[in-house]
């Protein structure tokens, strides 16, 4: 089984910073990709930013110039550099894991860090 365990989640004022960890564990044999998603009250969950196995990024348009997303390959750990925070950026933070486990390919969730950002 794998279990993905996010931190890093906190209550900031806007224009504050915030650094996310998602650390994965378990019988995984390759990571293709590990995403970070968000959910806020009484919307859908997006995609907020991804790093492929490779190092390829991508990000929602919103995010862009504020947050970075960064993996470390050794740990099985992904980051979310998060600056210049604003309160639509408060939601459930969620850390997804595209990997082979140990040889069928899916798709793990976290169980989700809060991230509020107000004055």
């Amino acid at each position: 089984q794998v279990q993905l365990v996010e931190s890093g989640g906190d209550l900031v004022q806007p224009g504050g910073s915030l650094r996310l960890s998602c650390v994965a564990s378990g019988s995984i044999s390759f990571i293709y990709a590990m995403n970070w998603y968000r959910q806020a009250p009484g919307k859908q969950r997006e995609l907020v930013a991804g790093i492929t196995s490779g190092g390829g990024t991508n990000y929602v348009d919103s995010v862009k110039g504020r947050i970075t997303i960064s993996r470390d390959n050794a740990k099985n750990t992904v980051y979310l550099q998060m600056d210049s925070l604003k309160p639509e950026d408060t939601a459930v933070y969620y850390c997804d894991l595209d990997g082979r486990v140990p040889i069928t390919r899916r798709n793990y969730w976290g169980q989700g860090t809060q991230v509020t950002v107000s004055s």
